[in-house]
């Protein structure tokens, strides 16, 4: 049976457990690949917020209040459901976000983990006893923070989504998630009722595809208590500031431009396998991608020589037909930011060693040599397809330049000395490091996040950042008898 035979198309979103039509009409559901309609999606309002935060706040006390158990096996039984529909959630995902299938297992894989790992988490200790200077026995306790709001981005809608979904119901919160409305099905559809066939209650989670208006009405509504984000760093700061406004917390994965050291010692033709696949890998639409390689000056023309000529033989196509190691870029407008960081590159004095051209939505793999420091595609965050090469003449000036940007996500070195590595890692800002590995990776029991411009720490995977990010801390003391006082 599949997961979606129970969804009505015509216009319908799903609001407080149930599809109702949403008060924005209707749109069209695009593959990026081919352009064509895959069904219609119900649209969102800010007008829906009210109703659906309202419905969350009344459905989390009742489930908060399940004994653990119970919830916990919700969580399971979720992650057992991503696997036994992976066949077509992957073709939803490959479908519609433009993912290779290599791509849209990951991300099926990890979200059957996301739903493992919170699953742990309701029979975690909730608390812990304080020594108290009075008779009297005190303690802190972990408390649900009750109403979360999940933002989530087009690019890995799936990961991108569940990584704060998951733990945040299984900590006895609501959710509602708010996918990008060009991947709602992957990002949303499927999320909602991989939950609801596993058999939470009506109104714990709901899902709103929307624009702006309802993320802000989101982040604004005093219902909701903390938001979960994830995407671009120029809308992170514009959450963030509304929500230290309101009081809220805000959790927030933004953007990168992850830097690829490959050291003097490093095997020329291992560094390219991974800087390919830190760059191109999904399109290079991951906020981990690989977006700076800086390369030693002792190997740099092998490098590029080397990277180039790999970029020039991967297949580009729809990888719903094809096999290819490439699919489309999202829509019109990410291609035409993606080539324009290209062309100013390059009229900056850039060398494209490779790629720089498009089809449609096929961004051939790009790679760009004598990168200046100041050209978009070094200094930005490109989010697609493309490898900026910069020759660095030693490995102090290599760290200089990976610290110098002012995001801090990822970072991957190269080096056949991994202690060398790993004292290279330690004078980079950075929340994530892999030491001969590029910078794309992701484990559900990981913490992941980034500083700097890149968000604001490690606010995913693994149980204590998880319980840092979905609870509050209250206070209990308790007395046998009442206490006296002067007056």
């Amino acid at each position: 049976m599949s997961v979606l035979d129970s969804v009505d198309w015509s216009g319908n979103i799903l609001k407080a457990g149930a599809w109702q039509p949403g008060r924005g009409g209707d749109y069209a559901v695009v593959e990026p690949a081919t352009g064509a309609e895959l069904g219609r999606m119900g649209l969102a309002t800010a007008a829906d917020v009210a109703d659906a935060a309202a419905a969350a706040a009344t459905a989390q006390l009742e489930w908060a209040a399940l004994p653990h158990p119970e919830r916990a096996a919700v969580l399971r039984r979720a992650g057992d459901l991503w696997q036994r529909h992976a066949e077509e959630i992957t073709g939803w995902n490959v479908r519609e976000v433009g993912a290779v299938p290599g791509m849209a297992g990951f991300a099926l894989h990890v979200a059957a983990e996301e739903c493992y790992e919170a699953a742990s988490l309701p029979s975690r200790p909730i608390g812990e006893v304080i020594p108290s200077e009075q008779p009297r026995l005190s303690m802190a306790r972990r408390m649900p923070a009750g109403v979360v709001t999940v933002i989530a981005p087009f690019n890995v809608p799936i990961i991108l989504g569940i990584r704060s979904v998951a733990p945040a119901l299984a900590l006895g919160n609501a959710v509602i998630l708010k996918p990008d409305p060009r991947t709602a099905v992957t990002g949303g559809t499927l999320m909602a009722r991989i939950f609801e066939e596993a058999g939470l209650p009506p109104g714990v989670l709901q899902m709103l595809p929307g624009g702006a208006d309802v993320g802000e009405a989101l982040v604004t509504d005093p219902r909701v208590r903390v938001i979960s984000f994830t995407g671009s760093t120029a809308v992170g700061r514009r959450i963030g500031e509304l929500a230290g406004r309101h009081l809220k917390r805000a959790h927030l994965e933004l953007g990168g431009n992850s830097a690829l050291l490959v050291l003097d010692d490093a095997d020329v033709e291992a560094a390219v396998n991974l800087a390919a696949w830190g760059s191109f890998f999904h399109q290079g639409q991951i906020c981990m991608s690989t977006g700076r390689h800086l390369v030693a000056a002792s190997i740099y023309d092998d490098f590029v020589e080397a990277l180039a000529e790999k970029a020039g033989h991967l297949s580009v196509g729809n990888p719903a037909t094809d096999q290819v190691a490439l699919g489309p870029v999202i829509d019109a407008g990410q291609r035409d930011k993606i080539h324009g960081l290209v062309t100013a590159s390059a009229d900056a004095g850039a060398i494209i060693a490779a790629g720089g051209t498009y089809e449609d939505l096929f961004y051939r793999p790009t790679v760009l040599a004598n990168v200046p420091l100041t050209a978009p595609a070094y200094a930005e965050e490109v989010f697609g397809p493309v490898a900026p090469v910069t020759k660095v003449e030693s490995v102090e000036d290599a760290i200089a330049l990976a610290g110098a940007s002012e995001y801090g996500l990822s970072l991957g070195i190269v080096t056949k000395d991994v202690m060398r590595g790993l004292a290279v890692a330690e004078q980079i800002p950075t929340g994530i490091v892999h030491i001969n590995d590029q910078t794309v990776n992701d484990e559900a029991n990981a913490p992941f996040g980034g500083v700097r411009a890149s968000g604001t720490g490690s606010r995913f995977g693994g149980a204590e950042a998880n319980i840092e990010a979905f609870t509050e801390t209250r206070w209990i003391t308790m007395r046998g008898e009442p206490a006296r006082y002067p007056f």
